[in-house]
């Protein structure tokens, strides 16, 4: 075992849960929360159509997919890094593929033309498969994968993936419709990045630090949130359209 190996193993036994993480997880929920609160008041005509595409929203929309990713990419790190715990991988693993399979169901029920058929969910099952073989690689060199994945399709991209079953890396050339579209390309990028920070984080020893801060009793609702941030993913949008729905129909 390596020294960032061993202290990353000290650290996982001696932090169990680190409440400064299930609070980054819960501010992305929450972020999240309040772009799809605005995607269905806009979807049942409370203001315009086009709200959620303006730049505003659709920045906050980015930086709260990349988020996720980035602490997708630390919690693999701090779970599997020293040694992969292969049971507990694929027992999240097996979850999230359900979720996401769940999730891209229900979507073409709901919304035929632009179903979910690789969104967040699945872009974090692929990019934790990724993850297990890039996580040995040097933070920098991490960092630099990050930014070519990132930068290649915003720089070209090829019709030889124009293929429906070749979507989910976000090389084709062809637009694609969907509510929620997260491809490999760039969105492997956040979750590489925050690989390469976990590591460096270990290697400073900031995680023995974190894992002794306290968390506000105040601050409690959030941690249950982020520590259950799949469950809350799964339910807060069937509440808020329902919540949304009920509002239209009591509109004179």
């Amino acid at each position: 075992m390596t020294p960032l190996s061993h202290d990353l193993a000290k650290t996982k036994q001696a932090a169990g849960r680190i409440a400064a993480l299930d609070l980054a997880r819960a501010g992305a929920l929450v972020a999240m929360a309040v772009f799809h609160f605005v995607f269905d008041l806009a979807l049942f005509g409370f203001i315009p159509a086009d709200t959620p595409a303006q730049m505003g929203w659709r920045w906050l929309a980015y930086l709260t997919a990349g988020s996720f990713l980035f602490l997708a990419g630390v919690s693999l790190w701090l779970a599997h890094g020293a040694v992969i715990g292969w049971r507990a991988f694929w027992r999240r693993w097996v979850m999230l593929i359900a979720a996401a399979c769940a999730i891209t169901i229900a979507t073409m029920i709901a919304m035929p033309d632009a179903f979910i058929f690789f969104g967040i969910l699945h872009a974090i099952a692929a990019a934790s498969l990724l993850g297990l073989a890039a996580r040995r690689l040097s933070p920098l060199a991490l960092i630099a994968l990050a930014v070519a994945v990132i930068w290649l399709p915003q720089a070209m991209r090829f019709a030889l993936f124009d293929p429906a079953w070749l979507w989910w890396t976000g090389l084709q050339a062809t637009g694609i419709r969907s509510v929620d579209y997260v491809p490999l390309f760039p969105w492997f990028g956040p979750f590489l990045l925050g690989l390469a920070c976990a590591k460096l984080m270990t290697g400073a020893g900031l995680w023995d630090r974190l894992a002794r801060w306290p968390a506000p009793k105040a601050a409690r609702p959030l941690l249950w949130a982020g520590r259950n941030s799949l469950f809350v993913y799964l339910i807060h949008q069937p509440i808020l359209i329902a919540l949304v729905w009920g509002a239209a129909q009591l509109r004179p």
